[in-house]
């Protein structure tokens, strides 16, 4: 694939498109180093920052819509990748501003204090974490929320990390072949039953396409056990959550807006950027793909009201068997539909 890529990287167009977004990442820093020195406003800087993100975010999908030759697995790498560019560089500009704000208070104290030792070694403060590698660094952490110092081991481990890698591969060949073997075959025979309206078939074509649920522990907590709504949304993807409450709860909650509405408004948020992730590859957008995800407010109320602990469970594991591959049946189907004749399968 790389071989290809290099003979005629024009007809990749995703990562094309993914290798562009290091121009928003440099135009980020550099904002940031100007705000630093002072050369820009604090207005002037918000304003640059808007109008990066909100390219960040038109950008891929403008190619997705328009470059024919994308296809919508191209159209799902690059969609993502700027999507996490997006939080990430959202959370490295919060950071830095917070930065400043700090430092314009200690103006007034004396900061003639220095910390002394492997403390002072080790420890970065602002403006020194403005440099390119401290921001790619960033860009390749798995984690969305920045800080100047993240925590860090003391010495690579190169025989856990060659593990680790060997798991990787092998655990990305095994999904893909059980989507090549498994998934496709009964999405693609899932067409005829939806075409038919065969009710008895799609609930059999359903069960078989919910079973595959895997995930990296290290990432999120015990969300199987989840005996609420909420309490799944909160623990199954933890970078996510992290950046929700940090990025857009609180700063909600201190602009004096109620705890319900930032909850509907971290939904808003998080609706949007399932939709984008998922209807501009395909180039469709379902209003009842955002509608479903929108009565997880109400569906959250309900089970955290009428449930108590296994019985809560059982709602909440219902919820992730039925809905997701109903949503994935319906957005194939509709695709199909709007690209090719329904398949003939059996």
């Amino acid at each position: 694939m790389v071989s290809l890529f290099l003979k005629d990287p024009y007809s990749w167009p995703g990562p094309c498109v993914i290798i562009a977004s290091n121009i928003f990442i440099v135009a980020a820093f550099q904002i940031e180093k100007r705000l630093a020195v002072g050369a820009l406003t604090e207005q002037m800087g918000l304003l640059l920052h808007v109008a990066n993100l909100a390219t960040i975010i038109c950008f891929p999908a403008a190619v997705a819509l328009l470059v024919e030759s994308i296809t919508p697995v191209g159209s799902l790498f690059a969609l993502a990748s700027y999507s996490i560019i997006f939080l990430k560089l959202f959370s490295y500009r919060d950071v830095n501003l917070w930065c400043r704000q700090r430092r314009a208070k200690a103006k007034a104290v004396s900061t003639g204090k220095k910390v002394s030792g492997a403390a002072a070694q080790q420890t970065v403060s602002y403006p020194d974490n403005l440099t390119y590698r401290d921001l790619y660094y960033f860009i390749f952490a798995p984690t969305l929320c920045y800080e100047l110092n993240f925590p860090r081991s003391p010495r690579i481990r190169k025989r856990f990390l060659l593990r680790r890698v060997l798991e990787m591969l092998f655990f990305t060949q095994l999904q893909v072949g059980l989507i090549q073997q498994w998934m496709v075959p009964t999405i693609q025979n899932s067409m005829k039953p939806f075409k038919d309206m065969d009710y008895s078939r799609i609930i059999e074509r359903l069960l078989k396409l919910a079973l595959l649920q895997f995930g990296d522990r290290e990432f999120y907590r015990d969300w199987w056990n989840a005996e609420s709504v909420t309490y799944f949304w909160q623990n199954w993807n933890i970078p996510v959550h992290k950046w929700c409450i940090r990025h857009f709860y609180k700063p909600m909650l201190r602009q004096g807006s109620k705890k319900w509405m930032a909850r509907t408004g971290v939904f808003l948020a998080s609706a949007f950027f399932h939709e984008y992730l998922v209807s501009v590859p395909l180039r469709m957008f379902r209003l009842w793909a955002f509608t479903a995800m929108m009565a997880q407010i109400p569906l959250a109320w309900i089970v955290g009201r009428f449930f108590q602990g296994n019985y809560g469970n059982a709602a909440v594991w219902l919820t992730l068997i039925i809905g997701q591959p109903v949503a994935v049946l319906m957005y194939v189907h509709d695709y199909y539909v709007l690209n090719y004749d329904a398949p003939v399968g059996v």
